[in-house]
């Protein structure tokens, strides 16, 4: 009897996943090791370039940085929902596998094709417009443009090659640029010359916190948050994770929230808005009021330093990722390739070709707005799917719930909805882009479900 011809193929997946499901890793990891990762995963480079795009708009000292505060209570809201999504679905992927089961696959998808295209891309593009401004801002020539192709192309090839940066560049550059933000900080209060900016609040300040000038700058410290959900993906290994988990996101975003306002409150206290304003980089200019002309071009070295090292890590994830969707769905198979020595290849050239194309509109302002808005909707969708899952599968197992349920995901949900409304409303383009984007891992999965079936 054919009884394998009238197996239930979904049955049939299930029981793959049960029977290839991985042993639990060892939980190894302890309360300070951590916050560290979670303060390593969100100090990037935003908080070093994203001030003078705010003072376009905005040039109050305490609505700017009232935006640091609510940017980091959003990321620990967005981090705490994350922490209990990881612990009930326990599985590599982030946002492609927890849409994936929360809601659909084909949403998952979604999630899954935005990330491995402009999720790690945008990131890349804008790490090396900063790089060919700072490098540019230390050595006193060279054209920015240039300097940004030419960072991409170099860590992409010595990735080709299997010569990737070691973990331990990584967390020396992560060490350093806090050694940087310390000292940017504390030297601040020694400047004798302070510029005329009152950090209380002020007339209209309240007014304008809930204004849409507000609301697009929060876009510029999300990004600067960015990492925040990177830092619950080590669940399975944390001692105690009830316990470890929460209270490593509530230190670690707490300490990063406060060098982030002390640090831009510096910036704002120590150098002339009208030298910040429009302007990329930000500390180059701050750190030369700080520390001197050549104090600054040290300043900028140190921060090019950790500009190469968050390219290259990006460079080194961004391909696997697209190479896992490749592997598993058919249409995207060319990805899934490796070369000799087993690096994935084609899935380097097109995350490169797509980083190209975003150094070429020359404009960081315009590649934040068009990548946050698709990866501000995919976040979105997740953490909701917190309060979707407590509803559909109430008897999960879930390690730990979020801290004061439901209060984060709501008060992430507002913060974002609140966000995403004004960027469609006054950057209309690269919103609709934006989503355009996360519409084409729609499409695309749709195309790989037609796959036509093998004849017996």
């Amino acid at each position: 009897m054919a009884l394998n011809a009238t197996v239930n193929p979904t049955m049939s997946v299930v029981a793959q996943r049960v029977t290839a499901r991985p042993t639990a890793p060892k939980r190894t990891v302890g309360f300070l090791t951590a916050c560290s990762i979670v303060i390593a995963n969100i100090i990037g480079t935003g908080v070093f370039t994203s001030l003078g795009f705010q003072l376009a708009d905005i040039q109050s000292g305490f609505p700017l940085l009232m935006l640091w505060l609510v940017g980091g209570i959003a990321a620990l809201c967005g981090a705490l929902c994350y922490g209990e999504l990881s612990a009930a679905l326990p599985r590599s992927g982030g946002e492609y596998h927890f849409l994936s089961e929360i809601y659909h696959p084909a949403i998952g998808f979604m999630a899954g094709f935005v990330s491995a295209t402009v999720g790690f891309a945008a990131p890349i593009a804008l790490a090396a417009m900063a790089f060919g401004k700072y490098l540019q801002g230390v050595l006193g020539f060279g054209s920015p443009v240039i300097l940004s192709f030419a960072v991409v192309w170099l860590v992409a090839l010595f990735h080709f090659k299997n010569l990737q940066v070691g973990s331990a560049f990584q967390i020396f550059s992560t060490l350093v640029k806090l050694l940087l933000i310390a000292a940017l900080i504390g030297a601040g209060f020694f400047v004798h010359t302070k510029q005329p900016i009152d950090f209380l609040p002020g007339p209209g300040d309240i007014k304008s916190i809930f204004g849409a000038s507000f609301a697009v700058a929060l876009v510029y410290v999300m990004y600067s948050y960015s990492g925040w959900n990177a830092a619950v993906y080590i669940t399975s290994e944390i001692k105690q994770p009830q316990k470890n988990v929460p209270r490593s996101l509530l230190a670690g975003t707490a300490i990063v929230i406060v060098a982030y306002v002390l640090l831009n409150a510096i910036f704002l206290a120590t150098t002339p808005v009208q030298e910040l304003t429009g302007q990329l980089e930000i500390a180059l200019i701050a750190g030369k009021h700080i520390f001197g002309e050549n104090g600054g071009r040290i300043a900028g070295a140190v921060i090019c330093l950790g500009l190469v090292s968050a390219i290259s890590s990006m460079t080194w994830i961004g391909p696997r990722v697209t190479m896992s969707m490749g592997e598993d769905h058919w249409l995207l198979r060319f990805l899934g390739r490796k070369n000799r020595h087993d690096i994935p290849s084609n899935a380097i050239i097109v995350q490169l070709l797509i980083v190209n194309v975003l150094l070429l509109t020359r404009s960081f302002e315009d590649v934040v707005q068009y990548t946050q808005f698709s990866l501000l909707l995919c976040s979105l969708l997740a953490v909701i799917g917190v309060i979707v899952l407590r509803f559909t599968r109430p008897k999960l197992a879930r390690p730990y719930r979020v801290w004061f349920y439901p209060l984060p995901p709501i008060v992430f949900a507002i913060i974002t909805i609140w966000m995403m409304f004004y960027l469609l409303r006054w950057h209309t383009a690269e919103s609709l882009a934006g989503l355009g984007t996360a519409l084409s891992g729609l499409f695309l999965y749709f195309c790989a479900a037609k796959r036509p079936r093998p004849s017996l």
